[in-house]
């Protein structure tokens, strides 16, 4: 296994202490002038540096363009290793690893129970248009808007927005005010009676203008004209996509929040908050609003091509945000808020490829690739259940089964990973111990910062690129397969901070994520959340 990972395609960039260090060095001091009354947190799903440079000529002035042009822009913001998008949010609102945030990805798999269980779910709260039940408590450590809301007394007030409820409860915090998402039964606009304020802007929304009723109509087709989308080949331009979202579909609310149509109505409804509740004007201490956007690749395409649906996607979202960039300066006032947009990593998976490229493929059943180890282990060991489940790249072992036969675990959870590294199809395994004891390696000392030791597998699997990965054992018998290719994909993404008195500039060395909250809590003056484990940035 060493010298797989020698030879491994992937080079990690670490921990950039010393690179941050430099850059705080060079850095100019904090502005003595007056402090920011309003915090504007963005987190972009997918975005990916290479299509702002790509569009940046059909870009308009106020969107992406300003962010390049008057912020402080970081094109490679690490991750440390591929997470989704509920883990990545959480390190970005709180500067500290999943093993420390106990946020590890937006579901956990439940041994006892063997199902999974979303890693927000609270019985103890109560659904506002919902019957989802979701609260901070399972988040181990404060929040970039805890902290707000703590310096400003509980007088600023705290608005998350994003259109599933994980994100927008992590980016509430513990403290915030108001944490909404879209519910994926309703479409309504949803949130939980663990936050105390629902603006009455977001009742309107749903008595008198609800979602259901105007998807009926609504449709998503090309912005512009083809000769617009650059880098797109002819024979795509010439079959323009058209989707609707049809009342009869069950999947209707899920296509809807994967398009980008729910960017607009993410930025309608923070609109109408930012105008009800006049943020940026507080009596005292700082506002924050937090919303979230989508550009990750459109699952429910007609192809697996999908750069055209894309291109429009990125498109669509600079005017969104030069939208939300307006309404926020038009009722806080020019040159009162601090802006920051970061991107969540690319997820690394897709459709597969029409089989008409021949490019090389195989299937990898999670099913029958568990049953083969079950096998295998039983000729081990004995008779018995050995492999409780799998979920997101991991093996469940049986635990309680290999203590009642006085085994040693370490040892099973290695004939386990020999046996699945000869398996077709399958590129790499790391046991949990592996992960745990960092080896001394970047990319293990990686892997172990991003999982949650109480929630993490025994056995973590790394299938071939280009496989096809087949999802069926934990999918219920109503529901399809999930089927999804493996892509290598960077564990990096853009990040971007405008503020008052802060000169625009490139930083072009990888910086780690985590220096996000505290960086944003040096420029209001205030402390940083408590798990923060890196110095803020001096802009």
């Amino acid at each position: 296994m060493k010298n797989k990972l020698k030879n491994s395609r992937y080079t990690m960039p670490g921990i950039f202490l010393a690179l941050i260090t430099s850059v705080v060095s060079m850095a100019m001091p904090v502005s003595a002038g007056v402090r920011p009354q309003l915090v504007v947190g963005v987190v972009i799903d997918g975005l990916d540096k290479q299509y702002l440079d790509m569009l940046r000529e059909q870009f308009g002035n106020d969107g992406f363009n300003r962010l390049m042009r008057d912020g402080v822009v970081i094109p490679h913001a690490d991750y440390g290793s591929t997470v989704d998008a509920t883990a990545a949010t959480a390190m970005i609102a709180t500067g500290a690893s999943p093993s420390t945030t106990g946020i590890s990805g937006v579901n956990i798999y439940d041994r006892e129970a063997r199902r999974l269980v979303q890693a927000l779910n609270d019985p103890q709260a109560i659904g506002n248009f919902t019957t989802q039940t979701f609260s901070p408590r399972s988040l181990a450590v404060s929040t970039l808007a805890d902290e707000i809301r703590i310096a400003g007394g509980g007088v600023s007030r705290v608005i998350a927005i994003a259109p599933e409820p994980t994100q927008a409860v992590i980016l509430a915090g513990h403290t915030g005010n108001s944490a909404l998402w879209i519910d994926d039964k309703t479409g309504y606009w949803a949130t939980s009676t663990y936050y105390k304020d629902l603006p009455t802007s977001v009742t309107y929304r749903n008595r008198l203008k609800p979602l259901p009723s105007r998807l009926d109509t609504m449709q998503w087709t090309p912005l512009k004209p083809a000769e617009a989308y650059v880098g797109l080949p002819d024979h795509i331009t010439h079959y323009p996509f058209r989707y609707t979202f049809p009342r009869g579909n069950v999947d209707r609310y899920a296509m809807f929040v994967n398009s980008p149509k729910v960017n607009t109505e993410v930025t309608d409804i923070a609109g109408d908050i930012v105008d009800e509740l006049k943020l940026g004007r507080p009596a005292d201490g700082v506002d924050m609003l937090n919303v979230t956007y989508t550009l990750q690749p459109y699952i429910y395409s007609n192809t697996g091509e999908n750069r055209y649906e894309l291109i429009d996607s990125y498109l669509r979202l600079d005017r969104e945000l030069a939208r939300l960039f307006a309404k926020v300066e038009s009722v806080a006032g020019p040159g009162n808020t601090v802006f920051f947009v970061a991107a969540t990593p690319p997820s690394g998976r897709s459709r597969r490829d029409d089989e008409r490229w021949n490019i090389p493929y195989g299937e990898f059943s999670t099913k029958k690739a568990k049953s083969l180890l079950n096998m295998y282990l039983m000729a081990k060991f004995g008779n018995g259940e050995w492999v409780n489940g799998f979920y997101n790249n991991q093996f469940f072992l049986n635990n309680k089964l290999i203590d009642e036969r006085h085994l040693d675990a370490a040892n099973v959870r290695l004939e386990a990973a020999a046996f699945l590294e000869r398996m077709s199809g399958v590129d790499r395994v790391f046991t949990i111990d592996e992960i745990l004891s960092g080896r001394g390696d970047a990319y293990y000392e990686a892997l172990q910062r991003n999982n949650h030791a109480n929630s993490s597998g025994d056995l973590f699997v790394e299938v071939a690129p280009g496989w096809e990965t087949v999802d069926d054992i934990l999918v219920p018998a109503s529901e399809k397969r999930v089927h999804y290719v493996k892509r290598l994909a960077p564990a990096t993404a853009p990040l971007f901070i405008m503020a008052p008195d802060v000169d625009a500039r490139t930083i072009d060395t990888p910086v780690d994520i985590r220096v996000v909250a505290p960086t944003i809590t040096r420029l209001l003056r205030i402390r940083s959340p408590n798990a923060a484990s890196f110095a803020g940035l001096e802009l």
